[in-house]
């Protein structure tokens, strides 16, 4: 372990008696304050460590819109919002639900509700007050603090740089690196064998080859209400109502976001992925046909569009992008674009500008305590296990779920080293 600040190094993991067990938390996310917490509970003395010059970067700017800690829906239909590791996460999710984070939340003085999309939010939509006195928690339970310290893993003779029984590692995705989580324990882990799946964006934007004029104009613009359709190689169809907003180089936004996972997928299979958006959600096909077939008079086609459609600003913009001048004066055909308005995407945003990432290490890496199979004693949690999930209090949920359960294993690890020392 190292200062990042050179100037300070009181916070170096010192020798203690063995016969405490001895416990050491890298990252001062969700995960890894949750790992502290548990394992501090279990006996173990507990210090945490993050490179940042205070805990919880993260999880404050993700509450500067209300924080969203977990959603109210059941437990079969959230666990399958972790697609492809529903099994696995549910698991974790089985020893710590949505009910048991917002007990938890009360816990620390924080009342949640209920919102009407079933997210879930602390009553004064703020992050800030429930991680002051999540900290102020931990503290008073014992827990050391060591901000602006850096995990340099292993030694080359394999020794880890850390006189502990056992280490928790939640650091975190490849997302946000300004916030904390850069992706660079990959090597690290890599080089004792640990098998990774390698770190992709999620819930990230994606580029869009949009005409300079288009893009000038209608950048920053929302999209709502719209729908958005998509067909996967098998021929199932997502559809999904919400809103989004355009970008001077693509899209993004929550609509993108709940489907930005099988889009990468589908984008790194085929160069790139088309979505189809209903514009005119409110309206079938056949009055909007009849609405446009309407003699429009002196009226300009844009002011036509907005008094019979209700099309106009960027919507009318999107229309002028797929659609010939001459096309666009064919009702019918504008009609059944904007029901289905082709739209390719060509590429993923760079993964440091997502909410958060795909891969990480394997889900066979480790074992049911979330120990490294291939590194007994060192444990992992959050964003650095092989699972994605969309935005709406998932990504929290699986990080608080996944860090009690590292917490739990290493504060048993670790007691076990100290009562039977080598």
């Amino acid at each position: 372990m190292e200062s990042t600040d050179r100037t300070k190094r009181s916070g170096r993991i010192d020798a203690q008696t063995p016969a405490v067990p001895r416990v050491a938390v890298i990252g001062g996310g969700p995960a890894g304050l949750m790992a502290a917490e548990v394992a501090r509970a279990g006996g173990a003395d507990v210090q945490l460590y993050e490179r940042l010059g205070s805990v919880g970067r993260k999880f404050l700017v993700a509450g500067k819109g209300g924080l969203n800690l977990t959603h109210g829906e059941s437990a079969e239909t959230f666990a399958g919002r972790y697609g492809a590791r529903r099994q696995e996460v549910g698991r974790w999710l089985a020893q710590f639900d949505a009910a048991a984070i917002r007990d938890w939340a009360r816990g620390l003085g924080v009342e949640t509700f209920v919102g009407s999309s079933g997210r879930v939010f602390p009553r004064d939509l703020k992050a800030a007050p429930l991680l002051r006195g999540w900290v102020r928690r931990l503290r008073a339970s014992g827990v050391g603090f060591h901000v602006q310290h850096r995990w340099l893993g292993w030694s080359d003779d394999g020794a880890l740089r850390a006189v502990v029984d056992a280490v928790v590692l939640a650091l975190g995705g490849g997302s946000w690196p300004v916030l904390g989580s850069d992706g660079s324990w990959v090597p690290v882990l890599a080089d004792r064998g640990v098998a990774i799946t390698p770190l992709e964006p999620s819930n990230c934007g994606f580029d869009v080859a949009w005409s300079e004029h288009f893009s000038q104009r209608h950048a920053g613009h929302p999209l709502k209400p719209v729908i958005v359709e998509w067909s996967d190689d098998q021929g199932r169809i997502l559809r999904q109502q919400g809103e989004f907003v355009v970008t001077a180089t693509g899209v993004e936004g929550s609509l993108i976001y709940a489907l930005s996972g099988p889009l990468r997928d589908a984008i790194k299979a085929h160069g790139s992925a088309q979505i189809r958006l209903d514009l005119a959600p409110g309206r079938d096909a056949q009055r909007l046909a009849g609405d446009l077939a309407r003699s429009r008079g002196s009226r300009s086609t844009s002011e036509h569009w907005r008094r019979h459609a209700g099309i106009d600003g960027v919507k009318a913009g999107l229309l002028h992008e797929v659609l010939s001048k001459a096309q666009l004066q064919d009702s019918a055909l504008v009609a059944r674009t904007l029901k289905a308005l082709p739209l390719t995407l060509t590429k993923a945003r760079p993964i440091a500008e997502a909410i958060s990432s795909a891969g990480g290490a394997t889900f066979a890496a480790f074992d049911e305590s979330l120990m490294l199979r291939k590194v007994p004693g060192v444990f992992c949690a959050g964003e650095m296990i092989d699972w994605e999930a969309p935005t709406g209090g998932y990504l929290l949920t699986a990080c608080f779920a996944s860090g009690r359960i590292a917490g739990a294993g290493a504060a048993r690890w670790s007691g076990q080293v100290a009562r039977n020392p080598q």
